[in-house]
């Protein structure tokens, strides 16, 4: 019996061995603190289907172009999961744990008409 899966995009050979790298920040000087140690891809895609439900599957598309599920990503001024940039931060907050960044996101996401047109990444 053959058995075939549908593999998402960050489960497949592409995908980054051992989970999402952490970015090192300048001035970062606990890098040994757990408190600073990414949360596991499962644990992140886990955080962003429980805030986007219904939009889990475009919810984690779009974090993985983003930032490829690491809470620490940084691009400029657009930084986290979401790359979410200064004033979408200001506006729908920010942190350091997949949780808060799921849930700004998801602040700005409805804000925008649930549409994905703020994020470069689209699903």
């Amino acid at each position: 019996m053959t058995v075939l899966v549908a593999l998402l995009p960050w489960e497949g050979p592409a995908a980054p061995a051992g989970g999402c790298p952490l970015v090192r920040r300048a001035g970062d000087t606990a890098r040994n603190d757990p408190a600073l140690r990414p949360a596991s891809q499962g644990r992140v895609r886990a955080v962003i289907c429980s805030v986007f439900r219904g939009y889990c599957t475009q919810a984690l598309r779009v974090a993985w172009c983003e930032s490829r599920f690491d809470v620490w990503a940084r691009n400029g001024q657009y930084l986290g999961l979401f790359q979410m940039g200064s004033y979408a931060r200001a506006r729908y907050g920010h942190g350091n744990t997949a949780w808060a960044q799921s849930r700004a996101a998801y602040r700005y996401f409805v804000d925008s008409g649930r549409d994905w047109s703020p994020w470069t990444c689209r699903p």
